[in-house]
């Protein structure tokens, strides 16, 4: 199948404030990015909930990785409405909206687990060839 290129790439850290490999990754390729930067690539390492991270607590209101639905991510802004979905609509706005045309072609969820089971990737499409020929040259 022809598809087109991946163009757009992002690199999330930090959606669970506590872990912190993502968040070490993302502020050092904000600083300098020149080992993630390819010819014809825009690559973006993104800080997810930086409220979360500077308390270094999984949270602040809700998991922000439960709250990108179409429910919460079209929901109307208001005074209380939880900081992780604000932060959803926000992060949709910036490298979306999800599934649309403008939307960034990837998206790397940095997280890390204090289970001893060394790297995982998890997939959001087993069935994406582009996807999984990307995970076996990672591994």
């Amino acid at each position: 199948v022809d598809k087109p290129p991946v163009r757009r790439v992002a690199i999330f850290g930090g959606t669970h404030g506590n872990e912190l490999s993502g968040v070490f990754l993302v502020k050092h390729w904000q600083e300098n990015g020149a080992e993630i930067q390819r010819t014809g690539m825009e690559v973006k390492p993104f800080l997810t909930n930086p409220r979360a991270v500077k308390k270094c607590t999984r949270y602040i209101d809700c998991d922000l990785n439960r709250v990108f639905d179409t429910d919460n991510l079209g929901s109307t802004v208001v005074e209380d409405i939880p900081y992780e979905v604000r932060r959803a609509q926000e992060i949709n706005h910036i490298f979306g909206p999800k599934g649309s045309d403008d939307a960034y072609d990837l998206i790397f969820d940095l997280h890390n687990t204090t289970s001893n089971m060394g790297g995982s990737l998890i997939l959001e499409n087993s069935r994406d060839d582009f996807t999984i020929q990307m995970f076996h040259y990672i591994k």
